[in-house]
């Protein structure tokens, strides 16, 4: 299995400290409801939750967590429409500090109005939060019927941020397929998530033996 990357699929984590993760990828993708299922797999494994809207620019995308951040019991951050999404993750770092989470995970804008905007904003993001605590995984959530232009996206991220796992979201029936393999094989960055529904347990640590027999049946 050559395609396979060597780096860990486990989340970064260090204890008595806040574990920030960014999750980020193109509108449409499905990454706010990725974003939740995260923060729910997270929460049913004992770690204390903070979210944030920092989605600022699209009023739905920041709706959509809180009603699921109600649904599942964790709070939200949340701006102003249009805000600065950097300001969203500078208070949510704040807040979920003085909550002693064990994690806090921002959704983040996905526009593609203009690349450079797009990855000038998350490198603003980044930088805010990095003055109060460290980014311990920046995952890029890749739709699984995109296909080749999965990998496209996917290239555009990693030469911007330092993306360190991939969540392969609706791969289900429909979606079967070798998209997971090749993303990892031409990136070398590690699949650490798939998502397989729209239910918010339809959440899976990536296994690639698994997939693989998935593949062949």
């Amino acid at each position: 299995m050559g395609w396979l990357s060597s780096k860990s699929r486990d989340l970064n984590y260090e204890a008595n400290s806040l574990n920030t993760i960014l999750v980020i990828g193109v509108n449409g993708t499905g990454k706010t409801t990725s974003t939740a299922k995260i923060a729910n797999y997270l929460k049913k494994n004992n770690h204390q939750i903070t979210l944030a809207a920092a989605d600022t620019f699209r009023a739905a995308a920041t709706e959509q967590l809180q009603t699921w951040g109600d649904r599942i019991g964790i709070p939200v951050v949340a701006g102003k429409a249009n805000g600065d999404p950097a300001s969203v993750a500078f208070e949510a770092v704040t807040i979920a500090k003085e909550s002693n989470s064990n994690y806090l995970i921002v959704d983040t804008a996905g526009r593609l109005h203009t690349k450079q905007g797009l990855m000038d904003e998350l490198g603003k993001v980044i930088r805010v939060i990095e003055k109060q605590s460290k980014v311990s995984e920046i995952l890029l959530v890749i739709d699984a019927t995109t296909g080749q232009n999965g990998i496209a996206q996917a290239k555009t991220f990693i030469e911007a941020v330092s993306v360190t796992g991939f969540v392969i979201s609706k791969l289900d029936g429909s979606a079967k397929g070798g998209v997971a393999i090749a993303i990892e094989k031409e990136t070398g960055v590690p699949i650490k998530f798939i998502g397989t529904g729209e239910a918010i347990e339809d959440l899976a640590p990536f296994n690639a033996s698994e997939y693989l027999a998935s593949l062949f049946v």
